[in-house]
């Protein structure tokens, strides 16, 4: 915290670590106490929460409602990222404190690392690496891949992600299915409409998922989805771990019910599944779609607008509740 700082300067109370360069710009506007650092954290609430006026968080830290309701003086909450599912928002709503998020600038990175996966898999490019690291080329063949160009791409959430995953696979000549609480009057012409999951799983390859995490969209990914995937489809991940039930895509990868999978997120991360590592039909990232240093600069700058908007005249530009 900067004693530079004016004695007007809000309260900030940020849960666990964000970038560097974001933590020191926040620290140059507001007094920021952080919580992860906290050898005590229930002293430190107890001895600042009545001056915090604000939660700087993540989608990865979010904000129980035990920690909402610790603060008598809380009036916003801004979140590190697009999802919110770990941001208890009835609590938010129930105080009257307004919740922010980054939507928009991390789009397009996504749908790309939605891509890498969608080639990475299939072709097992991470398998390939290894193979040539190992020095085994000079003695073995590689064995084939599986094209992506030309099949059914099926997208569960077309929102402004999943539409840009659709134009990046219609660029592979992909056929564009997709899958949303209804159909989209302005999902662009010969994309085709499927009225729920299992049925766009059985008509598709690649079943890409684009959708929230949080409790309507838990496990919605199940045993009879992947069934209905099949021996020659793939999953591709980039949406929240808690969407797939990680039992039964573990299973399904076994049992060779489904081909493969590419996975940027996981249901309990960032512990992992220890089965996924012996196969080589699943590409694992560290959940780094929106990890780029354009995109990152792009949701800091958002989140302090949100944060100066707030403080400044009580106007957020994306507001949540």
């Amino acid at each position: 915290m900067t004693d530079s700082l004016p004695s007007s300067a809000p309260h900030l109370l940020m849960v666990g670590p964000l970038l560097p360069d974001l933590v020191a710009d926040l620290e140059s506007r507001y007094r920021v106490h952080r919580l992860w650092e906290a050898a005590d954290a229930d002293a430190l609430l107890r001895e600042h929460g009545p001056h915090i006026r604000g939660i700087a968080t993540s989608g990865r830290f979010g904000a129980t409602a035990e920690l909402i309701n610790a603060l008598p003086a809380l009036e916003g909450i801004f979140s590190f990222g697009v999802g919110y599912d770990t941001i208890d928002l009835a609590a938010a709503r129930a105080r009257g404190v307004v919740v922010t998020n980054t939507p928009g600038v991390l789009d397009a990175c996504v749908a790309d690392t939605a891509l890498a996966l969608m080639l990475a898999a299939p072709r097992r490019i991470a398998q390939a690496d290894r193979f040539v690291r190992a020095g085994r080329w000079p003695s073995e063949n590689f064995p084939l891949g599986t094209r992506m160009s030309g099949k059914r791409c099926g997208i569960v959430g077309l929102g402004n992600i999943g539409l840009q995953i659709a134009r990046r696979a219609a660029a592979f000549d992909m056929e564009i299915l997709y899958t949303n609480r209804k159909p989209r009057a302005d999902a662009p012409e010969g994309y085709r409409y499927c009225p729920d999951i299992e049925t766009l799983a059985a008509e598709c390859d690649f079943l890409v998922l684009a959708v929230p995490g949080g409790d309507a969209t838990r496990h919605m990914v199940n045993a009879k989805v992947l069934n209905a995937l099949g021996p020659t489809g793939w999953l591709i991940n980039i949406a929240r771990g808690t969407v797939v039930d990680e039992a039964a895509l573990v299973s399904a990868l076994e049992d060779k019910r489904i081909a493969g999978a590419g996975l940027d997120v996981f249901e309990h991360e960032p512990a992992t599944s220890a089965a996924f590592n012996a196969m080589d039909n699943v590409v694992l990232l560290p959940h780094i779609a929106s990890g780029t240093h354009e995109t990152r600069r792009a949701m800091a700058d958002l989140m302090v607008a949100n944060l100066d908007g707030w403080f400044r005249d009580e106007k957020v530009l994306t507001q949540v509740v």
